[in-house]
């Protein structure tokens, strides 16, 4: 997912090299989201963006999840939206149609990966495997979603792959938290985890979006 990501939604191509603008490089954190009730999504993103966190997944999880994400990118036009759990290609062309500004898949194919790549938005193919990595090299893809983190070898597995792999740079996801953030981040080959610790189940529930946000903001100082 190494293109320009765009102020607004416009094709670009996923092949090309690693660019500042890349939604890797937007904020430390991605969060995680699961929308249960697609009212809570524009105040939940509000949040989540004025605590420094504007990339925003949202999965493909619960039937509100679309609803979601169309009502995040018409009214939150400063979020950077996208859809997370992508596993086919009908899914792909749901979320770019509710105005998802990239995918993320937990794993891929060829037939899934070739839909993410003709959507026209940014997309992280899911990786476990150093075969996987070689895989997506070798087809142009230089950005992905290292999952699940913890227990496909978390910090030590990706430092081992930094090495002979140099130009692959991941999103590792997936028993993420707080206190081990800071480790992904310090590796070089690690631009951004992603994680909900943000979004505590009872915060959600509480629409207690201020708590969000401050978490949010927590988050975003990571890195630094």
């Amino acid at each position: 997912m190494s293109s320009p990501l765009p102020s607004s939604p416009s094709p670009s191509s996923s092949s090309s090299s690693s660019s500042s603008s890349s939604v890797l490089d937007l904020a430390p954190v991605v969060p995680v989201v699961v929308v249960e009730d697609a009212a809570d999504a524009v105040p939940l993103a509000r949040a989540l963006v004025a605590g420094g966190l504007p990339a925003i997944e949202v999965t493909l999880r619960t039937p509100a999840a679309l609803d979601a994400i169309r009502a995040i990118a018409g009214a939150v036009p400063e979020a950077v939206v996208g859809a997370g759990t992508v596993i086919t290609p009908e899914q792909v062309g749901e979320a770019v149609a509710a105005g998802a500004r990239f995918l993320v898949s937990p794993g891929w194919t060829d037939v899934l990966l070739e839909a993410m790549r003709a959507s026209g938005v940014p997309y992280l193919p899911g990786v476990s495997t150093v075969s996987e990595v070689v895989a997506l090299l070798e087809r142009g893809v230089r950005e992905m979603k290292f999952f699940p983190a913890q227990a496909a070898g978390g910090t030590a597995y990706l430092r081992s792959l930094a090495g002979p792999l140099p130009q692959a740079r991941f999103c590792p996801t997936g028993g993420v938290g707080p206190d081990t953030a800071p480790d992904y981040l310090a590796l070089p080959n690690v631009s951004c985890v992603g994680g909900s610790w943000m979004l505590p189940a009872d915060a959600v529930a509480g629409r207690d979006w201020a708590r969000i946000e401050g978490l949010a903001r927590q988050a975003s100082e990571l890195r630094a």
